[in-house]
């Protein structure tokens, strides 16, 4: 079946019946993708703050209601608990379960934060001529622990997590300015070619998602990614926190285009 045109209500729809169970880079081309971070009402200030400090990394497209599954912008009939294929639930910092749905973790004083996500803008690279590795070879995205660190706010601290999309030396220009016109998905490219100058010690073992190839004649191209929460979470230990697993998105209602320099 090919998601690729598949508007984003009907795509959700399929998440929600867990028919579709893997990430979603590719699906509905020109909807804005949301990676997703729900924690108690208690934690909520400061990690809107750490988003606040934080833009690059954590650009936020809305924050729902508390105790709220449903959203009022973005996607206005999504529910939150069912409508991402695949979820993570973090105890004290410690990955403790992965859920096809939450319905049943769900509390009365969850908030939950809807982040920009860099699959948003892969469409507009591909209208601009310029390959995504990941789609072509069929897997997630790579992403990564960098050395650099977040700006804290109250009790979050921790490294900024990037992704990586191998850009032809001819077409990095290219891709740094499609993608600086697009903010609210993280924007220009955060670092190009050296990873090791961010703290990447082997570029053929991701931290999160999966490898790709690397051709001669190519450079590894960094992006600021939604995952870096969950780098945050890590380190700073909270007693719960539920994430989308790395590559498995909201599909949202919005068009990339209306991103565009906001």
């Amino acid at each position: 079946m090919n998601y690729t045109e598949m508007e984003p209500a009907k795509v959700r729809e399929y998440i929600r019946e867990e028919k579709i169970v893997g990430p979603t880079s590719g699906m509905s081309a020109g909807y804005a993708q949301a990676n997703l971070v729900v924690l108690p009402k208690e934690l909520a200030y400061d990690f809107l703050l750490f988003t606040q400090r934080n833009p690059k990394s954590c650009p936020v497209l809305e924050v729902t209601d508390v105790g709220s599954r449903y959203l009022k912008k973005i996607a206005p009939s999504a529910d939150i608990a069912h409508d991402i294929p695949l979820y993570r639930v973090y105890e004290k910092g410690i990955l403790t379960g992965q859920y096809k749905n939450v319905e049943q973790l769900w509390r009365d004083d969850f908030v939950s934060f809807l982040i920009g996500c860099s699959f948003s803008f892969e469409s507009e690279l591909i209208t601009a001529g310029i390959e995504i590795r990941h789609n072509t070879e069929h897997c997630n995205v790579p992403m990564y622990i960098t050395n650099i660190d977040c700006e804290p706010a109250g009790m979050f601290s921790g490294k900024m997590v990037v992704s990586m999309r191998p850009i032809p030396v001819d077409q990095i220009v290219k891709a740094v300015k499609v993608t600086n016109e697009m903010p609210q998905v993280h924007g220009a490219p955060i670092h190009i070619g050296t990873p090791e100058q961010i703290g990447i010690k082997d570029i053929g073992k991701p931290d999160f998602g999966d490898a790709v190839t690397i051709k001669e004649g190519e450079v590894p191209v960094f992006w600021c990614c939604g995952v870096t929460p969950q780098s945050v979470v890590m380190n700073s230990k909270p007693d719960f926190v539920i994430t989308h697993a790395p590559g498995h998105m909201l599909i949202t209602d919005v068009k990339n285009t209306t991103l565009k320099y906001m």
